[in-house]
């Protein structure tokens, strides 16, 4: 019996001026954009993991205002679960010269209507979704988590 262990992530939408905080990166063996975004670490709240993240990915400190939403993302390719739980927040100061993840090309701001016209590059459908479920209104309260 194969046991079924969906990976916890993290994301964050990050809106400045009408341009949200993307992360061109490599992954998959292709160049990508995603959200800042990364696997839950032992020992972190969602909350941090969220906040550390989009620093280590953008060289941005943020601050988390609310809950997005919790989705579940089963990607074609190696057809991993991931549960990705989104929040919104706000940029605080990017950090100069900081040193980003492996991986990571640059951080790059972008309208919706670019996001759209970079559909090759996006990670998964869950780039789009993000944004436009924040441009929707879905907020909710940070007080949902517990520890």
């Amino acid at each position: 019996m194969t046991r079924f262990t969906p990976h916890i992530t993290v994301a964050t939408v990050i809106e400045k001026d009408g341009r949200f905080l993307f992360v061109k990166e490599h992954a998959e063996k292709r160049i990508v954009l995603n959200q800042p975004a990364g696997h839950l670490e032992m020992d972190e709240s969602l909350i941090q993991a969220a906040i550390r993240e989009t620093l280590e990915e953008t060289g941005w400190d943020i601050d988390i205002s609310h809950l997005i939403g919790i989705y579940l993302y089963t990607a074609p390719g190696n057809n991993v679960t991931y549960q990705r739980v989104c929040f919104a927040g706000q940029a605080l100061q990017q950090r100069d010269n900081y040193t980003l993840d492996q991986g990571i090309i640059a951080p790059v701001w972008l309208s919706r209507d670019e996001l759209l016209a970079e559909r090759a590059l996006w990670r998964s459908p869950m780039v789009l979704r993000s944004v436009d479920d924040y441009l929707n209104g879905s907020r909710f309260s940070l007080d949902l988590f517990k520890s």
